[in-house]
């Protein structure tokens, strides 16, 4: 009776014990399936910050950049000023989006989208420069070309003015082989003297040179004669005694007319002693032709 009893509370027992045990188990599965969607939860968080991290990483490079090509070409950047406020406006918005909740594939499409833009940027800039580099070279090799005109033009402009000058004074008279001899008598009888108190005349000759660039025609000859004392041996001190030179009126010794036809003419003068009876200075006499207000030739001689 005892042993029938035992099994009866036996049998009792063990649905509980089944029951108790299932529910362990049910409790340590959840256990387990809560810290393994914790564990993947974390990794997905983990990652989806990596994500954003790198995403980050991205656009603040690919700013840089674009800020660095930008100061880069300086001035030059001014002309693409829409396309750069595009970037800037697409670097805003990506940002607020890694910010707060986000989609990690339309970030990354935007992204993608703004890499492309700089790209195109980057070439438009590229192009600009390009052409102003070419453009600064063809100025340059046109200013190089105005200054090797311009450096022709004052070599050619000072010849000229050399040339003019050369021509200028070639286009002087010029008196050769100018000689002056003191002399006593006229005609057949002149015979010349080198004491100062026998002279009477003073006969001055010369060649005027041949030059076509002068105009022909009627020549006036000036001949100065200075004594030892500078004074000028003069015919007489009024204006009908006087020509210009230089601006200035001088007194001649002598004046000789001639038609001059450019070609090379003898010319002999004199200057006649008025005062005779009067000594001329011992010492050296200075001989000077003058024609079209300029000097033409020298000599000198002396009497004892």
């Amino acid at each position: 009776m005892e042993t029938l009893s035992e099994n009866r509370k036996t049998n009792k027992r063990n649905p509980l014990l089944l029951v108790i045990v299932i529910l362990i188990a049910a409790v340590a599965l959840l256990a387990w399936l809560l810290l393994s969607t914790r564990s993947k939860l974390g990794n997905m968080i983990e990652e989806k910050e990596n994500q954003r991290v790198e995403l980050q990483y991205e656009l603040d490079s690919l700013i840089t950049e674009h800020n660095e090509m930008k100061e880069g070409y300086g001035a030059l950047s001014d002309s693409l000023s829409s396309q750069d406020s595009l970037i800037q406006a697409n670097a805003v918005e990506i940002r607020k989006l890694l910010d707060t909740q986000y989609e990690f594939y339309k970030v990354k499409k935007k992204l993608d989208r703004l890499r492309v833009i700089s790209q195109g940027y980057l070439k438009q800039m590229d192009s600009l420069y390009n052409v102003n580099r070419e453009l600064r070279e063809e100025n340059e090799q046109i200013r190089t070309s105005y200054r090797q005109e311009q450096e022709k033009s004052s070599t050619l402009q000072k010849d000229k003015a050399v040339l003019t000058e050369r021509v200028t004074q070639a286009a002087y008279l010029k008196a050769y082989k100018i000689t002056a001899t003191a002399v006593k008598g006229s005609g057949e009888k002149e015979r010349p003297v080198d004491k100062a108190r026998r002279v009477e005349k003073i006969k001055v000759c010369f060649t005027l040179g041949e030059n076509p660039l002068i105009s022909s025609g009627r020549k006036d000859i000036y001949i100065r004669i200075a004594g030892p004392d500078n004074k000028i041996l003069a015919r007489g001190v009024g204006d009908e005694y006087s020509f210009k030179y230089k601006g200035e009126v001088l007194q001649y010794s002598s004046k000789h007319t001639l038609n001059y036809i450019n070609k090379a003419i003898d010319v002999c003068d004199y200057w006649n002693n008025r005062s005779s009876n009067e000594d001329m200075q011992v010492g050296t006499y200075v001989i000077t032709v003058y024609a079209d207000e300029e000097e033409i030739g020298q000599s000198t001689f002396e009497l004892k």
